[in-house]
């Protein structure tokens, strides 16, 4: 796959190029035309002065000025069509390129998709299917329950996902915001993902009585997925801080992480849609490029804001500020 990707963006880079080279030639060739013929026209006017003209030196400065302003003018037409047509090139390459690169993430997404969907719903079948099949101790049913029902909140987080990130885009989505007690909320978002992920070590500080306007289920989605990305790229065996609290007319939660930490060069593209840090190739974590994406939607949508940093050597800080009105 990554081999037919690349063989088609060098194919698409070399027709390009080559169309590119062509014009810029045709250019330097319809100017050279150009002055060709300015400079037989005035041979030919001077081939039909006399010169027993007493007008002599006139006339032959009139030409002369005559050929100086013909090439002026092609110089200075040829640079403005060069220019503006290097402009245009260079302005459709790079649309080229945006949607040859977004057209490889959606075939990521979906690959991704595939397996985030087919592997929830496999354990939960085979999960299902032990269960009618074998006589099982009400400690080993209370096992496989928890497995799966693990599983069908991996796949509802999934759907919710793609789905609001549909009528996001759109603009379908139906708000209907009030005041949240967003202490609560990060609370009860902490114990669902203890629950999933039992061995992560949280470090939380959440101050009492943080009140907010907005929609609940997005600020779940908001904070459930950046603990998970925190919890997907930083080792097992580090904590995750998780801080919440008011600082004069701000609401500021942050959570920060010990992992591989996001090299500078794609920084800024971390919160596009279907991005995903690395190569595809090489990549073990799972995901679906839209985690992050929704989570600046999703402060976007409440007036907030949500800033990345590094967490000093190694890892990230994730920082959302909502603001009091």
């Amino acid at each position: 796959m990554k081999l037919v990707k690349i063989n088609k963006l060098k194919f698409v880079s070399f027709i390009y190029w080559v169309f590119l080279t062509y014009m810029v030639a045709a250019f330097i060739w319809w100017y050279v035309s150009l002055e060709k013929q300015n400079n037989e026209i005035a041979s030919i006017k001077f081939q039909t002065i006399q010169l027993s003209d007493p007008s002599l030196k006139q006339k032959v400065k009139f030409i002369q000025d005559f050929q100086s302003r013909k090439t002026k003018q092609f110089i200075g037409e040829g640079i403005t069509f060069l220019f503006l047509f290097l402009l245009g090139a260079i302005y459709v390459y790079r649309s080229l390129l945006k949607q040859l690169r977004y057209s490889n993430q959606q075939q990521n997404f979906m690959m991704a998709v595939t397996h985030e969907l087919k592997t929830p719903i496999a354990i939960s079948h085979l999960n299902i299917e032990t269960l009618l099949k074998r006589n099982l101790d009400q400690a080993q049913q209370n096992k496989l329950l928890e497995a799966t029902l693990k599983e069908t909140k991996r796949l509802d987080a999934l759907s919710n996902n793609i789905l609001l990130a549909s009528q996001l885009d759109m603009g379908q989505y139906e708000a209907n915001q009030q005041e949240i007690d967003l202490s609560k909320l990060v609370k009860e978002v902490l114990q669902s993902f203890h629950e999933r992920f039992p061995s992560r070590v949280c470090n939380s500080f959440i101050q009492e009585g943080t009140l907010i306007q907005g929609e609940t289920l997005l600020i779940q989605l908001l904070a459930n997925n950046l603990l998970d990305n925190a919890n997907k790229y930083s080792p097992a065996d580090t904590p995750i801080d998780i801080h919440l609290q008011s600082l004069g007319d701000k609401i500021v939660l942050t959570i920060k992480d010990q992992g591989i930490g996001i090299p500078v060069s794609e920084r800024e593209k971390i919160f596009e849609k279907f991005y995903r840090v690395g190569e595809e190739s090489t990549r073990n974590s799972k995901g679906t490029g839209l985690g992050l994406y929704l989570c600046k939607k999703i402060t976007s949508f409440h007036n907030a804001t949500l800033q990345m940093q590094p967490n000093g050597m190694q890892g990230s800080i994730f920082t959302v500020t909502f603001t009091n009105s």
